[in-house]
């Protein structure tokens, strides 16, 4: 990817959800050393997410996303990441 698109990726990033370029690779090195494997963790780092995005995540949500981390049973591509976090 060229840094030209980069930028423009990280700047439509930015304007979405108001987090900093800065911001969101402070949480991928985060995300990348955390112990997916361990509840704590897990729920510090929804905390984080919800935090820096400004987006409160009901206990109930954060129940399903906890389980679904923990079970090794959560969506990789956008799309049903999207779907399961806009159920009602």
């Amino acid at each position: 990817m060229s840094q030209k698109k980069d930028n423009s990726l990280f700047d439509q990033i930015q304007k979405k959800t108001n987090i900093t370029p800065s911001e969101l690779f402070k949480l991928a090195d985060s995300v990348s050393q955390a112990n997916l494997r361990d509840e704590a963790t897990v729920r510090r780092l929804i905390g984080q997410v919800s935090k820096l995005a400004n987006v409160p995540v009901p206990k109930e949500k954060e129940e399903q996303i906890v389980k679904a981390i923990l079970n090794n049973d959560m969506p990789m591509d956008f799309a049903s990441l999207a779907k399961m976090f806009n159920k009602k």
